[in-house]
């Protein structure tokens, strides 16, 4: 049985051109990322995260270009191994 964090997961893989900037975010933080959003009035949120030398920066828009879905995809099976749907299981 999936966990809300794990269909969220799926969900984002099988359609990455349509997904919500606010269920972007919550993946990144369930898996360790900060975000950083500047004062300045800026539209871009910048996430990074302490086992990556990557930083992230997506501009906060609805829907969130596939673009950045796939790079934030491409960082968390990085940091997971490959595995972020069973990781996403063990969660909850």
């Amino acid at each position: 049985m999936l966990t809300q964090l794990g269909k969220l997961y799926k969900r984002i893989v099988q359609n990455p051109k349509d997904v919500r900037f606010e269920d972007l975010d919550r993946l990144l933080r369930q898996y360790g990322f900060q975000r950083r959003q500047p004062s300045s009035g800026s539209s871009h949120v910048t996430y990074c995260h302490d086992r990556l030398p990557d930083i992230l920066t997506i501009p906060y828009a609805k829907p969130v270009k596939a673009v950045y879905v796939k790079r934030a995809l491409e960082l968390i099976d990085l940091l997971s191994g490959g595995k972020a749907e069973e990781k996403s299981d063990e969660r909850s």
